[in-house]
């Protein structure tokens, strides 16, 4: 098939990657094109170039708008509208036989641009106003919507999801995950260094726990990494920096424990699968789709409860390697998400068959 895959442009589809999202469309691509599919990566300009990419914008926007000003102002807005409204356009004029859309923005949305072009849109958030409406009111026979969890599913459609909205787990490669036998005794956390996602909570819990801390990932919020979580290094809190795949495998794999905090309602929660593939057990605040994804290799606390994430901490220790491990295999498989993206890809595209017949 020819696919276009249209990317959320906030980062650069390349690694290290700064989260989920970018993992995920990095994944998709690469993913597809093992399996045969000519694939056509619609992102930022500076993306990773062992894809064909058609830019969207000409960098990522973080770096054209800095961290003071990316948020919500009306120029940034402007700036993504025209780059996505071009590129909507040039997949509507490029012969794809479907779009798999992660942009988080209401154009590709629209029912007059879907009937063109058959879509499989990933929605990688809980519901938001500015987005809530579009998705709404966009479910056809030509556009299929999912979400990362059946807890998200229910947050974008309360009353009952719509025939064309689903379930599709995120799923990851577990030969880019190998898995370690024994860890060191040491704790490992990972994500985009930002409020919602909690490192200072893990930080302060392994303190109190006694357990060394290793914390990876982006630097997304300055001010909050000096005001909240570089006061918590030192006394066994240490920062690994921003790792590449094989890298952070490599770190993660050292480990005996994995610490997760979303402080928002976390969609899906990829980290924690990746690290669960490399054999870590999961200590975590039970806040958006944890124990969904989890399940029975972590042990849980209440949402941002410090004392009761340690004592988790603790009792995971002794949660079997292999646990984890085998969850990720037969849950959360890259071959099991690339399977169910084409069965949908399929799905869309017969239906647009059908309806032009």
């Amino acid at each position: 098939m020819r696919i276009a895959i249209l990317a959320h442009v906030r980062q650069r589809i390349a690694q290290p990657f700064a989260g989920g999202m970018e993992s995920h469309c990095w994944h998709l691509a690469d993913g597809l094109q093992r399996r045969g599919h000519d694939v056509v990566l619609f992102a930022s300009g500076d993306s990773d170039p062992r894809f064909a990419i058609d830019p969207v914008v000409a960098e990522h926007y973080e770096r054209t708008f800095p961290w003071a000003e990316h948020r919500g102002t009306q120029p940034l807005i402007a700036h993504l509208d025209a780059g996505y409204a071009a590129a909507c356009d040039r997949i509507a004029a490029g012969g794809f036989d479907v779009v798999h859309n992660n942009s988080l923005h209401r154009f590709p949305l629209e029912q007059c641009r879907t009937a063109v072009t058959p879509t499989v849109t990933s929605l990688h958030v809980p519901p938001y106003d500015a987005l809530h409406w579009f998705v709404a009111a966009s479910p056809s026979p030509r556009h299929h919507l999912t979400v990362t969890s059946t807890r998200q599913l229910a947050a974008w459609w309360p009353k009952g999801a719509p025939a064309e909205a689903s379930v599709l787990h995120n799923g990851i490669d577990p030969a880019r995950w190998p898995f370690g036998e024994h860890g060191d005794g040491t704790a490992a956390w990972c994500g985009r260094i930002t409020p919602n996602k909690g490192p200072h909570l893990a930080a302060a819990a392994a303190r109190r726990a006694g357990i060394p801390l290793t914390l990876f990932g982006a630097i997304e919020d300055p001010d909050y990494w000096q005001a909240e979580v570089a006061p918590l290094l030192g006394d066994g809190v240490a920062y690994g920096g921003h790792l590449a795949g094989d890298a952070l495998a490599g770190e993660l794999g050292r480990a005996s424990l994995f610490v997760f905090t979303p402080c928002w309602d976390e969609p899906f929660g990829l980290v924690a699968a990746e690290a669960m593939a490399c054999g870590l057990p999961v200590a975590a605040f039970d806040m958006g789709a944890a124990r969904e994804v989890i399940g029975e290799a972590g042990v849980f606390a209440p949402p941002c409860d410090v004392a009761a994430l340690a004592d988790a901490m603790v009792e995971a220790l002794a949660i079997p390697r292999r646990i984890a491990r085998n969850r990720v295999l037969r849950l959360f498989t890259h071959d099991r998400w690339l399977d169910r993206c084409e069965a949908l890809y399929r799905s869309v595209a017969a239906a647009t068959a059908t309806l032009a017949a």
